[in-house]
């Protein structure tokens, strides 16, 4: 059963209460840019890790340039990896303080939560600081651990401009490719076998934290 009360918001209903509200602003044929971009991805919903397979190993920096290897993490049980795409996305912003919210559940549950986003360390502390996160942050730089995971995508060319326009990728990312992680959430077993996935490239959408709570207390 679900940890939440019927008169608890879930992540979903705010996100989509945010949607409205930006499509209510929005000008003339934006969303429908948006709409064809996340179109254009939608492969990625399949060839994505999925639950069975080894998650890889790896050793970013957090956003004091701290290395943070998920080996290490692991040692003391369960590992949540959530993506976002940037401090600079709003629908990251209302996710990453929901993950917070249920954080100490999280620990009960003996799993660590870490947060992942090709944002460089300083850009990472801001986002931290900003949403009062007091969990890991690392900047999984030039999508290296996402690329892994196979859910890096670039964008295309006139959502690039877009983009650019709104903030300018390079700035936060420290590169010029242009390319941004779907902002997935995966569970790791101390095995290092994914036990849960969360792929969509509708970047509105993401995983809501009562059901990796629950998969966390099935381990």
């Amino acid at each position: 059963m679900s940890t939440q009360t019927t008169n608890t918001p879930t992540l979903a209903t705010e996100l989509a209460d945010f949607q409205t509200s930006w499509n209510a602003k929005a000008p003339e044929g934006l969303q429908d840019k948006f709409e064809n971009g996340i179109e254009e991805i939608k492969a990625l919903n399949d060839t994505a890790l999925k639950v069975g397979d080894i998650a890889p190993d790896f050793e970013l920096n957090n956003a004091l340039n701290h290395p943070v290897k998920l080996a290490d993490l692991l040692k003391n049980g369960p590992v949540v990896l959530s993506w976002y795409r940037g401090g600079w996305c709003p629908y990251c912003n209302i996710q990453l303080r929901y993950l917070q919210s249920y954080l100490p559940q999280f620990k009960a549950a003996g799993a660590t939560l870490v947060a992942l986003s090709p944002e460089l360390p300083d850009k990472s502390l801001t986002t931290t600081e900003k949403n009062n996160l007091e969990f890991e942050v690392l900047t999984d730089y030039d999508n290296e651990v996402a690329r892994q995971f196979r859910i890096v995508f670039k964008l295309n060319e006139e959502l690039i401009d877009i983009y650019n326009d709104f903030h300018k990728l390079e700035t936060y990312n420290g590169v010029s490719t242009n390319e941004l992680p779907v902002p997935a959430t995966y569970v790791i077993g101390a095995d290092r076998v994914i036990k849960y996935a969360f792929v969509d490239t509708d970047y509105r959408k993401r995983a809501e934290p009562a059901e990796i709570l629950e998969v966390l207390k099935s381990l």
